[in-house]
């Protein structure tokens, strides 16, 4: 009689020729001793979706606001992971026998009390601390907590989500760690030393960030949630930026008109990408004042959001890598400043869209700009454009998914941006000087002498005059901004 029983300790199972059982996942005896049931896993998934979720809206809330360029380029980064990952376990939950009822609460009310007083944090000492120090290491332990319990083969899809996100979240951390070195003194730390306290009696209260350890009941005082968030879209920049209302060079202008050498344009466009800092100030408005989307809404404009801080970004490694010290040009924060403060979000959505489109024009266009770039022969120059442009295909497509439907036609969107760039930019816009907040001062010349240094060559006499600068006759400004 042939027996069935085997006489392989499971500690020893191995596949055929001794080759990796369960297709590498786990060993069977790993297997055998791990899991957690559907139940558990939706359970801590829910928490993690939540906290993903409250990130997520702050740092893209208090993105304009954040005066240190690192950080509000970071919270476009790390706002855009964040709501990548809710995507990813909203859609992960509803596969697992739950429908998404529920999910647009907090799963334990002190939660929210945590990540509301994040969202009012008082200076950025707190914000940085109660985000970095707080927030996202309790997170990254609950998601490493979860995996090591995950049966990589029953719940292999949640397993490879967690992977995904532990690995960003784990340089959100770094970087986190770094801002707080660098930006927190052990005086800001004595300040805010009992508001910490109040988060971590909070984190207690909700059982962690698994959501499965004991509950404390401890009495939660708001301390910066006493008073109810009020978003701020008013932009603000650090001390190295110098007289933010400068409009006094028309770079468009320049990068198009044929009696001017290319090697030059290339400083234009770095000119041109490093002012995209007002982008993700403008876009953050939209997607904090625009509620009722569907997720993927603001999965797609925070990702537009966090490449146009990449474009930014760009524009100074283009200055660094030709010896410039960016901080002596004036960035002008004029455009996020009209329409933050002066516009609806309709309104500011609705001038975007028409920029988008208007920089897919072959002759005035991205494509126009990689032609350069490329004739220039400076390679830097040459990537950045190619990506930039590459960028710009699909925030054409994420505006036709997401603006054009509420107006019927392309053209009639497109008529909408143009209406409101007149009223709420140019005719604004003139008045700076007046007001005597700059002299429109034309930094061209002192520029690119510094550039022609750098490169060992002669400034050319007719590049050095150009003297062109944004008014009201400009609406070019409308096609060929960002």
């Amino acid at each position: 009689m042939t027996s069935f029983k085997s006489t392989t300790p499971i500690s020893k199972y191995k596949g055929y020729h001794g080759l990796p059982p369960l297709a590498g996942l786990h060993t069977m005896e790993g297997a055998i001793d791990c899991g957690l049931t559907v139940e558990e896993a939706v359970g801590r998934l829910k928490y993690t979706h939540w906290a993903l979720r409250r990130l997520h809206a702050i740092f893209i809330a208090r993105l304009a606001a954040m005066p240190i360029y690192e950080l509000k380029m970071t919270f476009s980064l790390h706002g855009h992971y964040c709501i990548e990952h809710v995507d990813g376990i909203f859609a992960r939950v509803r596969e697992m026998r739950h429908p998404p009822f529920g999910m647009d609460v907090a799963p334990h009310e002190a939660l929210d009390f945590f990540f509301d007083e994040i969202q009012n944090a008082g200076d950025t000492e707190a914000l940085v601390l109660g985000l970095y120090e707080k927030a996202i290491p309790q997170l990254v332990a609950a998601v490493r907590d979860q995996l090591e319990v995950t049966n990589r083969l029953y719940e292999h899809p949640t397993y490879r989500k967690l992977r995904h996100l532990l690995v960003e979240l784990e340089d959100v951390e770094a970087y986190g760690q770094q801002a707080i070195a660098c930006l927190v003194d052990d005086t800001a730390r004595a300040k805010h030393a009992g508001w910490l306290n109040l988060l971590d009696q909070s984190v207690a209260n909700f059982g962690s960030f698994t959501g499965t350890e004991a509950k404390a009941e401890h009495a939660l005082a708001a301390q910066f949630s006493a008073t109810p968030y009020v978003y701020d879209g008013k932009p603000q920049r650090d001390e190295r930026f110098r007289d933010s209302y400068n409009m006094g060079v028309n770079p468009e202008a320049f990068i198009f008109r044929d009696d001017m050498p290319v090697r030059p344009k290339t400083l234009m466009m770095s000119f041109k990408r490093l002012r995209e800092i007002d982008v993700p100030e403008m876009m953050s408005s939209i997607i904090t004042e625009t509620e009722g989307k569907p997720l993927g809404y603001y999965v797609d404009m925070t990702r537009q959001l966090w490449d146009e801080a990449r474009h930014a970004m760009m524009g100074e490694i283009g200055f660094v890598v030709n010896g410039i010290d960016w901080t002596q040009i004036p960035i002008n924060f004029t455009w996020s400043l009209e329409l933050n403060t002066g516009l609806k979000p309709e309104e500011r959505h609705a001038i975007l869209f028409s920029i988008e489109q208007g920089l897919m024009g072959k002759e005035t266009g991205k494509e126009k700009e990689w032609e350069l770039a490329v004739a220039s022969t400076d390679r830097v120059s040459e990537l950045i454009q190619d990506y930039d442009w590459a960028d710009e295909i699909l925030h054409a497509k994420i505006g036709r998914d997401w603006f054009v439907k509420g107006f019927g036609t392309q053209a009639e969107a497109v008529a909408r941006g143009q209406e409101c760039v007149y009223r709420g930019f140019l005719q604004r816009a003139s008045g700076y000087k007046d007001a005597g907040l700059t002299e429109h001062r034309n930094w061209w010349p002192d520029l690119y002498t510094a550039a022609c240094e750098h490169w060992g060559v002669e400034p050319d006499a007719h590049v050095l005059a150009y003297d062109e600068f944004y008014d009201t006759s400009a609406p070019d400004s409308l096609t060929a901004k960002v």
